[in-house]
């Protein structure tokens, strides 16, 4: 497991599938910034507020210019239930391998928890806000799911 950025780090470079089936990369962000929230699982409590959170501020979020990008380790199939289901208005990066998760240090980091987690490939609960530069403005290591968004907000 890589260590987590830290802010001022360059973000590390990524590419997968969306809940849509488009391929996306953190090049396409360059130029706005990128709020990048990886999570545990779909449609469990407390992700569902988290997402939900952040689905109610997205218009509040876009005009402060950035996106949104959740990411955890299920398929592209589950992700769109839990989009469709919630009317998530923003994109879910599925993380089949948990590469990414492991490249931001969200998968596999110290701890019987996270350790745990990690032996079902689940990512910790971690919000990075990226900047138009692609380095790292923010870390929130331990977000209040159901007031993530305005967090998030205070931050941009």
């Amino acid at each position: 497991m890589a260590a987590r950025p830290k802010p001022g780090d360059r973000a590390p470079d990524f590419s997968g599938v969306t809940t849509g089936g488009a391929t996306v990369s953190l090049r396409e962000f360059r130029g706005r910034k990128l709020v990048m929230y990886f999570y545990p699982m779909d449609d469990t409590p407390g992700c569902t507020k988290q997402a939900c959170s952040l689905r109610d501020h997205n218009a509040e979020i876009a005009a402060k210019g950035a996106a949104i990008l959740g990411v955890s380790t299920q398929d592209e199939a589950s992700h769109r239930r839990f989009a469709e289901k919630y009317r998530l208005n923003f994109p879910l990066l599925a993380d089949k391998g948990g590469v990414v998760g492991r490249a931001y240090g969200t998968i596999g980091g110290g701890g019987l928890l996270a350790a745990a987690k990690a032996i079902v490939g689940m990512a910790e609960r971690v919000t990075f806000i990226i900047d138009e530069k692609g380095r790292i403005a923010h870390v929130i290591d331990d977000p209040d799911a159901a007031n993530h968004a305005e967090e998030v907000l205070a931050l941009l």
